[in-house]
Formats: C-alpha cells, sequence, structure tokens
C-alpha cells in the first residue's frame, strides 16, 4: 500500500494540509482501503459511502470523506496508478442523494419472501412491500391509495403538489394486492392498505414495518421504504431502461433528480456500452 504513504507525503509537502486535515483524511482513506481493494471502481465508492450513511454520520462527516476520496483517487490518477478518476463523477453538492441505501436483487427477493401470507397482517405487509418494489412509490403515495387506484396494468398515484401519475404495476405485486384484499373484505374503507382496526396506514407504521422484515430478513443494510424506491429505479437502469421514463414512473420534475442513479450504475453503463457500441468491438 505504497501509494498510501505517497499520498499522505504529497498532502504534506505539496499541499500543506493542516494537521488535522491530514489526520483526518489520512483515517478516512486508511478505511476505504480497508474495505476494498484494487482492482478500484466507482461503485466501491458508492458502497462505502452508503456504509458511513448507515451508522449515522453527520452530513459534515460524509462530506469530508467524500472529498478526502476524491483528492486520493485525483492523485492516483495523475500518478497514473490508476487509467481513470473513478471519484469523477461524484459531484452533487447534496450528498444524501449521491448515496441511496440500494438493495441487490437477491436482498429484495428475501424481504419479498419474509411475511406471512396467511394471516391479515403478513398479507397485507407482502402487498405493500410488493408494491413499494413494483412501482417504486413515496411512502406518502402508498398510504394515499385507494382501492380504486390499482387496476390490472397500472397504480393512479398523487404524488408531490397533488399531481396525479400512472405506473405500470407487476404481475407479483397485483397478486398480493389480491390476496391481502381477500382478507380484509370487512372493512368498507376506500383507502387500500388499513390496520387490523381498519384504519389508514400512516407513514411511520410503514417505516417501520419494513424496518422490522428487513432484519428478519437478515439485510445488514439500512432500508427503509425509500430504500426500494431507491432499488426500483436502480435496477430498472441497469437491466437498460430509458432515464426518462424512470423520471416520469418516480415523479421527478426534474431529470437531474434522477439522473444521480446514473452514478450509482456507472459499471453497468460502461459495460453495456462496451458489449453494444458499434464502436467498441
Amino acid at each position: 500500500m505504497n501509494y498510501f504513504d505517497d499520498f499522505i507525503a504529497y498532502l504534506r509537502s505539496e499541499k500543506g494540509v493542516s494537521p488535522h486535515t491530514l489526520e483526518a483524511y489520512g483515517r478516512d482513506v486508511a478505511a476505504f482501503l480497508e474495505a476494498f481493494q484494487t482492482p478500484f471502481h466507482s461503485q466501491q465508492l458508492i458502497d462505502h459511502l452508503s456504509t458511513l450513511h448507515g451508522k449515522g454520520l453527520s452530513s459534515a462527516t460524509l462530506a469530508r470523506a467524500l472529498m478526502a476520496l476524491k483528492v486520493f483517487f485525483r492523485f492516483l490518477y495523475r500518478e497514473k496508478i490508476l487509467p481513470q478518476d473513478i471519484s469523477k463523477g461524484l459531484d452533487s453538492p447534496k450528498l444524501w442523494q449521491l448515496i441511496p441505501e440500494v438493495m441487490t436483487c437477491e436482498e429484495v427477493d428475501r424481504l419479498l419472501s419474509i411475511a406471512d401470507i396467511t394471516t391479515y397482517c403478513g398479507a397485507r405487509d407482502q402487498a405493500i412491500l410488493e408494491t413499494l418494489y413494483a412501482s417504486g412509490l413515496r411512502v406518502s403515495e402508498l398510504c394515499s391509495l385507494t382501492i380504486y387506484a390499482v387496476d390490472e396494468v397500472f397504480v393512479k398515484v398523487t404524488g408531490k403538489g397533488g399531481k396525479e401519475r400512472v405506473v405500470p404495476i407487476g404481475l407479483q405485486a397485483l397478486n398480493a394486492i389480491d390476496r391481502y384484499l381477500s382478507l380484509r373484505e370487512q372493512f368498507s374503507s376506500q383507502t387500500l392498505f388499513l390496520t387490523e382496526k381498519g384504519k389508514p396506514l400512516n407513514r411511520f407504521l410503514v417505516w417501520r414495518l419494513v424496518k422490522q422484515y428487513a432484519l428478519q430478513a437478515g439485510i445488514t443494510k439500512t432500508v427503509s421504504p425509500h430504500t426500494l424506491r431507491h432499488s426500483f429505479a436502480t435496477h430498472l437502469l441497469e437491466n437498460g431502461a430509458d432515464l426518462r421514463l424512470i423520471q416520469d414512473m418516480l415523479g421527478h420534475a426534474s431529470i437531474a433528480t434522477t439522473d444521480r442513479y446514473t452514478h450509482i450504475s456507472t459499471s453497468h453503463l460502461q459495460q453495456a456500452f462496451h458489449k453494444f457500441h458499434p464502436r467498441n468491438p
């Protein structure tokens, strides 16, 4: 790990950083190098920052860690230790938007198979989890769904600012909703997802049940309803979906908001480019 020592020497002699900054940067970079080995790639940066974010570190601490890693990988690129600066794409001022937690497909499968669908609450929770992942809904949008919002192909969503959009919904989510509805016939409320007493579920209750099922599924990442939304968008992008379509499905007013998912999927996009571009045999 001589390049780490060279980096520290570079900070001390050429950059002239303070002893405090030198110690902090060295600690941040050393933590990354303990977790990851060469060949380095941008997804490792995302994973590392996501792990730090999951530990509840402050935005200032996360921003400093990001800056330390950006300086480190720029140094490796300039010294020709790496063929490219893998931190180049991490340029958002809103760090928490850059590093959303994303589950793997295998983790999603585990989460979606954990509820006991023979009970009312289990069937309801299974439908909630399937719907969050199938359509990428915000938790507030999920809680406001009515029984009339879902048809055989789409779900009608009321998003931020009262704006409505129509989002596709998959067969597994539809089956889960039908199973749940068959067990809630005693309730006449038009709200889709209800408690055992027939009251509409609120955001906190949904947040809590997602956390509980993630724990039962043995998922060590920090998982929330928003994690399923992030995973929905990232998995679509990784499998070739157009960014504009993802923007429409997520209900983002600006493509710039959706664009952060390209940072998460950089390695997959590079693979697709080299595989399909006619000038890259």
